[in-house]
This record gives C-alpha cells, sequence and structure tokens, in this order.
C-alpha cells in the first residue's frame, strides 16, 4: 500500500497518529550508534519532546540540558551504573550528566522537557523504577481498565507518566477534554481512538500526541489487552 501513497498516520491541528510505516531515523547530536524516531517536539506545538532511540551494540547518547524520562522498550540500557531491561525505567533530572549506553541491540523511549520549577519545592532526585514491580490500580473504579502510576504524585514533579492497560472490549467511561497534553506509546494491543472529530484504528508501535483540549477516547478491540504508555503535563499552574 505504501505504493499506492496510503498510510494511516495523520497531522491535524489538535493531534497526530504517527505509524511506524511513516517513521524517519536520524541521530541526534550526541548520539553514537544510535538513531532516533522524533514522534514529536515543539515544531508541531508541543510543549515537550518524545522519541524512540534505537541503539547498535556498543550505542549511547549523552546527558540532556534538560530532565528526560527513560522508558526501556527492548533489549537493555546502562545508566548510572544500573542496567534497565524491557519495562524498567527512570526520571533523570536536570543536571544528571551519565551517558545512557546499550551493548547490544536495545530500544527505548525518551520524554525531554524544560523542567517548571516550584517555589519552595526542591526539585526531583534520579528515580529508577520497574513497570511490572508497580500496582495497578482501576481507573473509576473499571476492572477492566488499569492505570499503574510510574512517577511519585509529589509536586516537584511537573510531569506524570503512567501506563493503561485495557481488557479487551474495555473503554474510557467519557471522551475527556482538558488542559494537559499527552504523548501515547502503543505497546500491546491495539483499538480505536478518537481524537478531535476523527476516529482511528491504532495498533502496538503507533505513537500519538494531544494537544490541550483535544478531545479524546479510547476503546480496546481484539482479543488481547492494549497497553500504552502516556505522558502528561500537570502540577503546575496554566500561566
Amino acid at each position: 500500500m505504501q505504493q499506492l501513497g496510503y498510510t494511516r498516520s495523520s497531522c491535524q491541528r489538535d493531534h497526530l497518529l504517527l505509524t511506524p510505516d511513516t517513521f524517519v531515523r536520524a541521530p541526534l547530536p550526541g548520539m553514537e550508534k544510535a538513531t532516533a524516531i522524533v514522534h514529536v517536539s515543539p515544531a508541531v506545538g508541543a510543549g515537550f519532546t518524545q522519541y524512540t532511540v534505537e541503539f547498535e551494540a556498543g550505542g549511547s547518547m549523552s546527558a540532556s540540558m534538560h530532565e528526560r524520562f527513560v522508558y526501556v522498550l527492548e533489549g537493555e540500557v546502562t545508566l548510572a551504573s544500573r542496567t534497565l531491561g524491557p519495562d524498567q525505567y527512570a526520571y533523570l533530572p536536570v543536571g544528571f550528566s551519565a551517558l545512557i549506553s546499550a551493548a547490544g541491540p536495545s530500544r527505548a523511549a525518551v520524554i525531554e522537557k524544560s523542567y517548571r520549577p516550584l517555589a519552595g519545592t526542591a526539585p526531583p532526585s534520579l528515580l529508577i523504577g520497574n513497570e511490572r514491580e508497580v500496582p495497578g490500580a482501576p481507573l473509576a473504579g473499571d476492572a477492566g481498565l488499569e492505570v499503574r502510576t510510574l512517577l511519585p504524585a509529589d509536586a516537584a514533579f511537573d510531569f506524570a507518566v503512567n501506563t493503561m492497560i485495557y481488557q479487551p472490549g474495555a473503554a474510557l467511561s467519557m471522551v475527556e477534554i482538558h488542559v494537559m497534553e499527552h504523548g501515547l506509546l502503543m505497546l500491546a494491543g491495539g483499538g480505536i481512538y478518537r481524537l478531535g472529530d476523527r476516529w482511528y484504528p491504532v495498533t502496538a508501535g503507533d505513537f500519538i500526541w494531544m494537544a490541550p483540549y483535544c478531545p479524546q477516547w479510547f476503546g480496546a478491540l481484539g482479543k488481547t489487552p492494549a497497553k500504552y504508555l502516556i505522558y502528561k503535563d500537570w502540577n503546575r499552574r496554566p500561566l
């Protein structure tokens, strides 16, 4: 179908759907034996940047001048003398200076943004976790929809990252419209996403950006659970 110019990808004023057939790879400064797929950035109006890093054996990426969240998708990555495997993650504060490296082929999702200090609150420090060990909680009492909160509910953090798992047939109970923006990476399964006034089939590997106030809703389809990693900005006044 590529020869006919077809893709599920779509770029609209208040949302973006990127599917793997349209991913473009290029190294970013500070990368060695690694390439990035930049999914969203301020170039499209986002207040953050999210990309996937693909490491070759012996690959690395340098420190960032911004705060950073790293979630391992495949293989293993090493930072601060810690080796992280699939579904393990790290929050790296501003000023974290260690390289992120991979001994073998690996992939990781990376989120970066400028940290917004909060008066009277110390900024967060390095945090390392394992998504598989985070207890899940039903969303709005729906046992078919599980949320795992990867960063503490602490005002020091100016963004949140969660995973959400939908059992087949589970769906959000409402169309959400809110001031927070989202970056969403489909990890498993699939379903139907409403973004704005459009409806999209989505599956593992797809990326979605939702601007502030973009109408949004998801329902899982198929015989296996749908799971995604989702970012939102919060804990700060809009002004």
